[in-house]
């Protein structure tokens, strides 16, 4: 099996205030569809991204990031294990995240040995 890469992305806008319930209804959302990939054994990991970031160019340049400019942001990743692309991209049609209006990028992960 292959490892892929689902990368989430979202709108950069000020996501609605939710009260205790609807997190936890959405929490629920993205445990019960990760728990559905773990069930098949095709579960890697998974994590999400922090608001805290920095910068470093080839420079040595180190700025403040992620950028309040940018159109897109990348709010996390799960790692699965599949055959093919075409089974990760199935599983990634069910992701809670296009219930927030994101998208689901499918990379294949390239493994070097050193």
């Amino acid at each position: 099996m292959k490892e892929f890469m689902m990368i989430f992305r979202r709108e950069n806008e000020a996501m609605p205030e939710m009260s205790p319930e609807q997190m936890q209804a959405s929490y629920n959302q993205w445990q019960d569809w990760i728990g559905g990939i773990a069930a098949q054994g095709k579960f890697v990991s998974t994590n999400a991204l922090g608001n805290e970031g920095k910068l470093v160019n080839a420079g040595g340049l180190i700025s403040d990031g992620p950028y309040a400019e940018v159109k897109e942001l990348v709010g996390g990743y799960l790692i699965c294990k599949t055959e093919t692309i075409d089974e990760a991209v199935k599983l990634a049609e069910g992701c809670p995240m296009f219930d927030m209006g994101g998208t689901v990028e499918v990379r294949d992960v390239m493994v070097f040995e050193f």
